[in-house]
C-alpha cells in the first residue's frame, strides 16, 4: 500500500469518527435540552423528564438541523405559559453542544 493509500484511508477514517462523535454530541445536547426544558419549564422531573427529553432525542430525526428540534419543544409548551422563545432555546442548543461535545470527548 501506497503512502498516498495510506494517508486516504487515515482520513476516511478520521471523517468517519468525526460524523460518529457530531451524531453522539447531537443526541447528548438533545437529552440535554430535553431535561432543561422539562424541569425548567414544564415542571417535569424524573421519569417523566427523562421520557420527554427522549422525544425531543427523536423529534430531531424528522430533518436536517435544529429546526425539527425547537419546533418540537415550542409546540410542546403551548398553552403552558411559559416564556421561552425561539431564539432562547436556539442559543441555548447552542450552549448545550459545546457542553455535550466536552462529555462525549471526556467519556473515552
Amino acid at each position: 500500500m501506497s503512502g498516498f493509500d495510506k494517508r486516504q484511508k487515515g482520513e476516511e477514517a478520521k471523517f468517519a469518527l468525526d460524523g460518529e462523535l457530531a451524531f453522539k454530541a447531537s443526541v447528548r445536547r438533545n437529552k440535554l435540552l430535553g431535561l432543561w426544558v422539562a424541569e425548567t419549564f414544564l415542571s417535569k422531573t424524573g421519569e417523566d423528564a427523562q421520557a420527554y427529553a427522549k422525544e425531543v432525542i427523536a423529534a430531531d430525526m424528522e430533518k436536517p438541523g435544529v429546526d425539527d428540534v425547537v419546533e418540537f419543544v415550542l409546540k410542546s409548551l403551548e398553552g403552558t405559559g411559559a416564556d421561552l422563545s425561539e431564539h432562547r432555546i436556539r442559543h441555548k442548543i447552542e450552549e448545550l453542544n459545546a457542553v455535550a461535545m466536552e462529555q462525549i470527548k471526556t467519556e473515552g
